[in-house]
């Protein structure tokens, strides 16, 4: 009731108890399954890549180390390694493989006859981007110094869209960060991750997925630490 109370309106859309359901709802289904689904690619690199994961593992113990074996939201934006490894398995498997968009107002680019008019439906192809060797070299290899601060830098902001970008960008897009990074580093922490014999060791996309999925899913051994 705090939240209704305080908004009111915004939009001239009336901060009723449906509305706020459905706001809730969709935050729980947004977030739910990408996320996860960010987590288990994230996962099936590092356990591709065991030397990735030994490196991993000593920023995440440092980290608990220094807090006091607890996190909070400072120490998980501390770990500069972590957030490498989050960005490059959403740069290598993004969990929308395209963004819907429409255009607002005429465009024309200069010094070319390619216009866009107002009104017209586009499709931005993320996973495409995310792949293009003009922009991320051999991109089929899991690379996290790829978000090196010079290194990103040097690209346009435009070729990273794992949540869209501009006024209409994934309005979760922190707490999907956070909620992602805080269960890979619980699980490095406390897991050893390896390859098994059911682990696929092609990548072949699921077609028939509304998201970026392996066709016969993604196993893996979890050995305690």
């Amino acid at each position: 009731m705090n939240v209704k109370d305080s908004l009111k309106q915004i939009d001239d859309e009336e901060m009723t108890d449906l509305f706020l359901t459905a706001q809730a709802f969709v935050f729980f289904a947004a977030g739910f399954e990408t996320s996860s689904t960010t987590m288990s690619h994230a996962m099936y690199e590092l356990a591709l890549n065991q030397d990735i994961q030994d490196k991993l593992r000593e920023e995440v113990n440092a980290t608990f180390a220094e807090n006091d074996a607890k996190l909070s939201y400072d120490s998980v934006r501390s770990m500069i390694y972590l957030d490498k490894v989050f960005k490059e398995s959403l740069r290598k498997y993004p969990a929308a493989l395209t963004l819907f968009r429409k255009s607002m107002n005429d465009h024309s680019f200069p010094g070319t006859d390619i216009s866009i008019p107002r009104g017209t439906c586009m499709l931005i192809p993320t996973y495409v981007i995310h792949h293009d060797p003009t922009y991320y070299p051999d991109p089929d290899k899991f690379d996290p110094e790829r978000f090196d601060k010079e290194t990103a830098n040097g690209r346009s902001r435009m070729t990273f869209l794992p949540f869209g970008d501009g006024p209409r960008n994934c309005i979760g897009e922190r707490f999907a960060q956070n909620q992602s990074k805080v269960g890979l580093a619980m699980i490095i922490r406390n897991f050893k991750l390896e390859v098994c014999e059911r682990t696929c060791k092609t990548y072949i996309k699921h077609e028939g997925s509304p998201l970026l999925a392996p066709l016969d899913g993604l196993y893996l051994k979890l050995r305690n630490i």
